[in-house]
């Protein structure tokens, strides 16, 4: 048996969200220029350009890449030979608020959905805990803006609109959301499972790097079909047109009920912000 201290979660939180809003992952830095390289139409090439000088500045500079800085998300596998006595929640939250505070990220929270009041410090983050074997706790954060947020949708497909109808509604999600998200995307998809279940698929989707396919070769297909189709919608960089207007698709799916077709879409703007440890 294991044990994790709660200071070095919430220390290694601090750290991830610093780093996750100072740096662009390398997977989704290498999918931007191979896009820019691919690139032809000169408004779209300039835009994904300027997208990677400000990319650069930020990591130079040590300060955010975009303003919105977003919402905590915390995606925790707790091996099950490690053991934990302290409240998770409490210690998560202390990583998140230092780290607002340390690196200088916009509080963007507010502790009612109504009453609007700011939390001051990016708490509570949205933490979500997968039990699997072994003795190590891997901490992926994974800062949400809602520009991008704002944008998913979630459709209970019947049976019988099969693999068209899921192409059809990815699709119509991501050309309804037009320029909003601050394309180029990565669209996570999920397919199965409940309401609910879909959604956190579609989320979870977007950790996958962009350069990994599903590793299940019937998904992996549709997955560049998708994203060939979503490309074809001509909204490009910005949405100022071009070839860019997605970097990746990725699709993760679950078992599902003979009734339902449940299909979520969680988009990223082209600030996919995700980073990884293993405690």
């Amino acid at each position: 048996m294991r044990i994790i201290k709660s200071a070095l979660l919430t220390e290694t939180v601090k750290n991830l969200f610093i780093r996750a809003n100072h740096e662009l992952p390398p997977d989704v830095r290498s999918c931007i220029y191979s896009f820019y390289e691919k690139e032809t139409w000169p408004g779209a090439k300039d835009t994904l350009k300027k997208i990677i000088e400000n990319y650069e500045l930020a990591e130079k500079n040590k300060v955010p890449i975009c303003q919105d800085t977003g919402m905590a998300c915390v995606f925790l596998e707790i091996g099950q030979d490690v053991h934990i006595d302290f409240d998770i929640q409490a210690s998560v939250d202390e990583g998140v608020r230092q780290a607002c505070t340390e690196g200088f990220l916009r509080a963007s929270v507010v502790e009612d959905p109504l009453r609007r009041k700011n939390t001051g410090d990016n708490t509570p983050a949205v933490v979500y805990i997968d039990f699997v074997e072994g003795d190590k706790l891997t901490v992926t954060v994974a800062p949400k803006g809602f520009g991008s947020e704002n944008m998913s949708r979630i459709k209970m497909l019947s049976p019988s609109d099969g693999r068209q109808g899921v192409i059809d509604f990815v699709v119509s999600a991501v050309e309804k959301a037009g320029p909003n998200p601050c394309p180029p995307v990565v669209a996570g998809v999920g397919i199965g499972g409940t309401f609910d279940k879909a959604a956190l698929l579609a989320k979870k989707a977007l950790l996958r790097p962009t350069g990994v396919r599903h590793p299940d070769p019937y998904y992996a297909e549709l997955e560049e079909e998708l994203l060939s189709k979503i490309n074809a919608l001509g909204i490009g960089p910005q949405g100022f047109g071009g070839l860019t207007t997605a970097l990746a698709v990725a699709i993760e799916k679950a078992p599902t009920h003979i009734a339902g077709l449940p299909c979520a879409v969680n988009i990223n703007c082209h600030v996919s912000r995700h980073v990884k440890a293993v405690l």
